[in-house]
């Protein structure tokens, strides 16, 4: 069973048993991102998580496994996303990544913000011209050194 399987299967057994992914993170115990990130293929899980998720969403074996070894991180498809609403990522970084990168720069000299000491929130804000999407998102930032 390989790892997009698992997530295939992860995907439909969530829906069988009409859960939700706060309700997978709560027995993986991390948040509703990482456990959403890790059960979409993006994160590795230790054996305690693993068996809890396969448990729950009745996986075999070979899935609660592969859960555990290190994916193959960022995969998607195509080099420009074709998705909607992940190409919409794509085109928000394409208008302000120069701006994000200016504004960090500034703030906190040369260097890069961490997507492995990373954390990110996702929830919704109520707006009476239709509710919006916040992600908050935050890297520790990792200075480019001299050598």
């Amino acid at each position: 069973m390989n790892r997009n399987e698992v997530t295939e299967l992860i995907v439909l057994q969530k829906q069988v048993k009409n859960l939700t992914w706060p309700q997978l993170a709560a027995a993986v115990g991390q948040s509703k991102e990482w456990t959403t990130a890790a059960l979409l293929g993006q994160m590795t899980l230790t054996s305690e998580q693993a068996n809890a998720v396969g448990e729950l969403l009745e996986l075999p074996a070979a899935a609660v496994a592969q859960l555990q070894v290190v994916p193959y991180k960022g995969s998607l498809p195509t080099a420009v996303p074709t998705d909607p609403l992940i190409y919409r990522f794509y085109e928000l970084i394409s208008v302000y990544g120069t701006t994000f990168k200016a504004l960090i720069h500034e703030e906190f000299g040369d260097g890069i913000m961490s997507a492995i000491d990373f954390d990110m929130d996702l929830s919704r804000k109520e707006d009476p011209k239709g509710d919006r999407v916040k992600i908050t998102m935050t890297g520790k930032f990792l200075p480019y050194r001299s050598y």
